[in-house]
């Protein structure tokens, strides 16, 4: 099983870093849409739907992707669709917030999402900002790297808490989704996360104001990563599924690799768009 999740791990790092650098933009953007199609097929899973049920539910997610491609494309912080792009991200951003009081509130919560129509609603509230947020971010100048910095900022997240958890951890962060997860882990996180922004503000010389708004930046994405895959986990449980699929040999489904991402994403795009961070790269 080691050797199993070590080889598709090193080709799915291959995979992303050549679409990340060597794909057109356009391109890029299909090949995203067709990856968060393939977890819209896992998350109406998720929402229980039946077979029939779940293709409309991917028609619907289609409709939706296609409906904000023109907000990405020749993405301009003058073009006025910079604004609805933002709405979008906005409620993404909000929705993550409501979605940690759920976990928080697991399995009372369930009785206000449980059923499988508002399960699927928010799986387009949760795949389509996604999408939205990493094809803006590959756009803007030095978008590629900026990409790359958000998955840093999730393993580092990931790997912290691992680490701090395992040594520290006693209290539970969410005890009926994840029991392993604990409120040292979490920190030890955010931590790690501290660490790498203020690597970074040091490495392109950014001035102290700036520096204190990156790594807040930087912070608040950790948190939302590990927000993202508590729901992920919290719909598993209430499913009584352990993966979101058998796709990825080793490593479960989409959803089980992209659950943080998705939640980090907007929350970063935003602090990007806010800041025009990628003047300073």
């Amino acid at each position: 099983m080691l050797k199993q999740r070590i080889i598709t791990a090193l080709v799915l790092v291959a995979l992303f870093l050549g679409l990340l650098f060597f794909v057109p933009m356009q391109w890029f953007a299909i090949v995203v849409a067709a990856i968060i199609l393939l977890g819209g097929w896992e998350w109406a899973n998720l929402s229980n739907l039946n077979r029939a049920l779940r293709f409309v539910f991917l028609g619907a997610l289609g409709a939706a992707l296609v409906g904000t491609a023109r907000y990405v494309f020749n993405f301009d912080f003058s073009n006025p669709d910079v604004d609805r792009a933002r709405q979008i991200l906005v409620v993404a951003c909000g929705w993550w917030a409501l979605a940690f009081l759920w976990v928080q509130g697991y399995p009372a919560s369930a009785m206000l999402w449980g059923n499988r129509w508002a399960r699927g609603l928010i799986g387009l509230v949760v795949l389509v900002p996604a999408w939205l947020s990493v094809v803006i971010l590959q756009g803007l100048e030095h978008g590629a790297w900026l990409v790359l910095f958000v998955v840093a900022i999730v393993v580092a997240a990931d790997v912290g808490a691992y680490f701090v958890g395992r040594k520290y951890g006693k209290h539970k962060l969410a005890r009926e989704v994840s029991p392993g997860k604990s409120w040292e882990g979490f920190f030890g996180g955010l931590a790690a996360c501290l660490v790498l922004a203020l690597l970074v503000s040091y490495a392109f010389e950014l001035p102290a104001k700036n520096t204190a708004l990156f790594t807040f930046g930087v912070l608040v994405t950790a948190l939302a990563s590990v927000i993202g895959d508590l729901v992920e986990s919290m719909f598993k449980r209430h499913r009584g599924i352990k993966d979101s699929s058998r796709i990825l040999p080793g490593h479960g489904g989409i959803l089980d690799r992209l659950d943080s991402l998705t939640a980090a994403l907007p929350v970063f795009t935003m602090a990007a768009l806010a800041s025009e961070l990628h003047k300073y790269l």
